[in-house]
């Protein structure tokens, strides 16, 4: 038998840990666009239900620390995001943290809804028009949240939507026509598209070229965040005000 082949490790790349919906089939894609090569991003999958309802949302805190223990048991994350808005929301962002760093070493653990608030904070925001696809009871939950963070939602629409399946289906003039609707209702400082379902990344820049106003999206303010915790630098087509704004 030969030698073993000689070999060199190669520099360890920062690594980021993404904690998925199972029924989410747009944040991964997304956050592979935003985030670049050099940020080693890991994904794993936690159990979600085919609707969205505040009981299926409180119901995936008991399985967080179970997603997060299939990461790479060597990783040592500089951040870990969840990736659920309303999840967040309904479960409360020091549970979620609580829940994830109990199984991975990560520096910082956040989600869309600390990363939507210092974006709104960056960025000046403090009345925000808010366009979910979640029925009110889910959305609502959102709100509260937002309002306890000291941001305004004076202005709110849904497309009332349920099931996951559909919502990563709203097509992107739906997602226009609702937002220049809203938009027109009150003044706002920014406009923000909730749920990182939705595929939101190629309508940012148009409508904030039409409207005038930051427009920010779950899966935006997420990677936005994430990379700016791990002290990674966002590449420049990133689209919209908060990356061009915040390098």
């Amino acid at each position: 038998m030969s030698a073993p082949l000689p070999y060199r490790l190669g520099p360890a790349r920062p690594a980021l840990g993404l904690v998925v919906l199972q029924s989410d089939e747009s944040v991964e894609a997304d956050m592979r666009r935003l985030i670049p090569q050099r940020g080693n991003l890991l994904v794993t999958r936690v159990p979600s239900g085919a609707e969205v309802t505040p009981e299926t949302l409180a119901e995936m805190e008991g399985h967080l620390g179970q997603a997060a223990a299939l990461f790479p048991p060597w990783a040592r994350f500089s951040a870990v995001g969840y990736a659920c808005t309303s999840g967040t929301a309904q479960i409360g962002a020091p549970h979620v943290a609580a829940q994830i760093r109990a199984a991975v070493e990560a520096d910082v653990v956040t989600e869309p809804v600390s990363a939507l608030i210092a974006a709104c904070a960056a960025l000046g925001v403090r009345r925000l028009g808010l366009i979910s696809p979640y029925v009110a009871e889910v959305s609502g939950r959102l709100r509260a949240v937002l309002a306890e963070a000291r941001i305004e939602t004076p202005v709110f629409a849904s497309f009332e939507v349920p099931e996951e399946a559909r919502v990563a289906r709203i097509g992107p003039q739906s997602l226009r026509d609702a937002a220049m609707r809203l938009a027109g209702e009150a003044p706002l400082d920014g406009l923000f598209l909730s749920c990182t379902n939705l595929r939101t990344l190629s309508v940012i820049p148009a409508l904030e070229a039409e409207l005038g106003l930051p427009v920010l999206s779950s899966n935006q303010v997420l990677a936005w965040h994430m990379m700016r915790l791990a002290g990674i630098a966002a590449p420049k087509r990133a689209p919209g005000r908060l990356f061009m704004q915040t390098r």
